[in-house]
């Protein structure tokens, strides 16, 4: 097979969640740059229906849906609306996330909460939803969105939200467990732990310390509107049928700091 063979997605169906801005917006745009006709949800029905519109721009079909990730109804209503339009789902990002600042001993137990149910428990219960799907066609693909967060403590004086990085950690570990889970059903599951991109959710802490953020990074930068879209394409193509239960971290190399 040719290695552009690999990489196209002509014809399968992604869903993304938190696609409406963001990393997810970046990963939906690289999904139906290969060719791929794409499902993005969120809160936030209106940013959604313009990144929609967008991606018909690139000649694929495009619904755009309000999702609550943490409420049911709602993941069940988005993939019951996906498989009238497209009849399957081939990939799956788990990228809604939210998060909460504040010293682990002055964190309200309602932020460490909405955190986990937005993180963990959005991240199973569309995990949960899309792969009664994928079981029945017996293949699919699932992309977590994780955190170098997860993977590491964090500076206090940077970042200040253990919550975050207590749900990243649990994400990662859900990955690992979904895909020997799966595996024999032909659906792969593997997580991306990005590091710092300059985001909606990210700018107030990059503006803070984001000098001591960039001396922690060996490539000296964060991430740009390119750098998470390769990675994405990847773990969503036949490029990556052997591979699974693995956590690609894209964050400059600070994690090895």
């Amino acid at each position: 097979m040719h290695v552009k063979e690999l990489f196209d997605l002509t014809g399968k169906t992604a869903l993304v969640t938190g696609g409406g801005r963001g990393l997810g917006q970046q990963i939906a745009e690289g999904l139906a740059e290969a060719g791929a006709n794409i499902v993005v949800c969120s809160r936030k029905l209106e940013a959604c229906q313009e990144v929609s519109e967008e991606l018909k721009s690139l000649g694929v079909e495009s619904l755009a849906f309000k999702c609550d990730v943490s409420n049911p109804e709602d993941v069940n209503h988005v993939v019951e609306q996906t498989m009238e339009k497209f009849g399957r789902i081939d990939i799956l990002v788990n990228n809604s996330g939210a998060s909460w600042g504040a010293p682990v001993e002055e964190m309200p137990l309602e932020a460490w909460q909405k955190v986990m149910n937005v993180n963990a428990t959005g991240t199973f219960l569309m995990s949960q939803a899309v792969g009664k799907v994928m079981i029945e066609q017996k293949s699919g693909k699932i992309i977590n969105i994780a955190s170098v967060a997860g993977i590491k403590g964090s500076n206090p004086k940077v970042m200040n939200a253990i919550g975050y990085n207590a749900s990243k950690g649990a994400v990662i570990t859900f990955t690992k467990d979904l895909a020997v889970k799966w595996g024999e059903h032909g659906i792969y599951v593997n997580a991306i732990a990005p590091g710092f991109f300059p985001t909606k959710m990210s700018k107030g802490l990059l503006e803070k310390g984001g000098n001591a953020i960039l001396e922690g990074t060996p490539l000296r930068k964060f991430g740009s509107d390119t750098d998470i879209k390769g990675v994405a394409l990847f773990l969503a193509s036949k490029a990556s049928d052997f591979v699974t239960g693995d956590v690609i971290v894209v964050d400059g190399g600070a994690h090895v700091m």
